[in-house]
């Protein structure tokens, strides 16, 4: 009972999920996808398996199939013939391939026809009554892998290990209780059949003695009366001792069974609490999902707002670039005239300054040269007046 306590707080989500497989739901679009194409193939699976029947008694199906598919299938039954034929006569293997492609070809077709209308494979599937046969075992195989790839898809590694930990720990427990139920039942057959043979052996014994002693039955009919008497007390205290045992073995297999009983109710209870706890869980979660919808369409009504704004902004500054670069081209121009003026202008002020030196220097020349003749003039009026 305590190992059953430990378990039952122990019990993953995951076995949750495998306890009822109803629960399992797809929870992404690869997810859908995949489980789509196994139910297609389940489906493919389970049409193949009754288009046999279905050409057969092509006649009893025709008006509920329609022409397409009939004259499909009617095809497909002389291609199935074709096969069998050439499946009896050796060395045509090449044209036993194309038989085969264009059987296979037809079988998709018709499958093709059948998966386009629904109502029709339902109608079928009640119709006809198909024997069981290995197709009926692949096809629930085929059954049984699609919901491990469901539980396998929607279970994350540490669930898969903390699945497989559990259904290990169960699995050693169901071996030890059948294990044990095994024993004891071996335990009571073999005490059965001992008792069985020991009384057969007393009755063989009996019957030997009556058998021996029918010739003095007269003489010892006593001592066989009391020789009687004798195996039928120790036949009866036997049967009383097997009956003692054996309904001491009964009783420790139903105590055996009590226990498993209690345990599985037990394991049922913790599932119920795993259930509720997984139910405020997702509660929990659609909340917090409807207030982070809330949340995020007011960011996004925000978002827009600012975005508008933003677009109008733009807009205007696009608009003051173009007067900006109009302006700058202005300006450029502007500067350009007013460095032309100002070029000029200091051409024109270096071009008077040169005069000016030329004209000073013109004029210290023709002062020179003035002096330098009145000086000259001085001395000859001189020199004449001293001859």
């Amino acid at each position: 009972k305590g190992m059953a306590t430990s378990g039952k707080a122990a019990i993953p989500l995951s076995v949750k999920r495998l306890l009822e497989p109803h629960l399992l739901k797809p929870d992404s679009t690869e997810t859908e996808r995949i489980l789509t194409v196994l139910d297609q193939t389940i489906s493919k699976l389970e049409m193949t398996r009754l288009i046999p029947r279905i050409t057969g008694s092509l006649e009893r199906f025709a008006r509920m199939l329609g022409p397409e598919i009939t004259t499909s299938l009617m095809e497909h039954r002389k291609l199935s013939k074709e096969m069998q034929h050439l499946l009896a006569s050796p060395g045509v293997e090449e044209t036993m391939r194309a038989g085969e492609e264009h059987l296979k070809s037809s079988l998709r077709h018709i499958l093709r026809l059948f998966l386009a209308s629904p109502l029709l494979c339902q109608g079928l599937k009640y119709q006809l009554q198909v024997r069981a046969s290995s197709a009926d075992v692949f096809i629930k195989a085929f059954m049984e892998f699609r919901n491990f790839m469901l539980e396998r898809l929607l279970s994350s590694p540490v669930e898969e290990e903390e699945k497989i930990q559990f259904m290990e720990h169960m699995s050693l427990k169901t071996e030890q209780n059948t294990e044990m139920i095994t024993a004891l039942q071996a335990e009571l057959a073999a005490a059965i059949e001992t008792r069985k043979e020991e009384i057969n052996k007393k009755d063989k014994m009996i019957e030997d003695l009556k058998t021996t002693m029918q010739d003095l039955v007269r003489d010892c009919k006593a001592d066989i009366q009391q020789i009687k008497q004798e195996g039928e007390k120790q036949k009866k205290k036997e049967e009383e001792d097997f009956q003692e045992r054996h309904a001491s073995l009964q009783q420790d297999v139903q105590h055996l069974k009590a226990q498993f009983t209690a345990l599985v109710l037990e394991h049922r209870a913790s599932e119920q609490i795993l259930r509720k706890r997984k139910y405020r869980t997702e509660m929990e979660i659609e909340n917090w999902i409807k207030k982070y919808d809330t949340v995020m369409a007011e960011k996004q009504a925000t978002h827009e707002e600012i975005e508008a704004v933003y677009t109008e902004e733009k807009a205007q500054l696009a608009l003051l670039k173009e007067k900006h670069a109009l302006l700058l081209q202005e300006y450029s121009q502007i500067e350009e005239e007013r460095r032309m003026l100002k070029q000029k202008e200091e051409e024109r002020i270096q071009e008077a300054a040169r005069r000016d030196r030329a004209a000073t220097c013109i004029q210290a020349i023709w002062r020179g040269y003035v002096v330098r003749s009145f000086i000259k003039s001085k001395m000859k009026k001189a020199k004449g007046k001293g001859k």
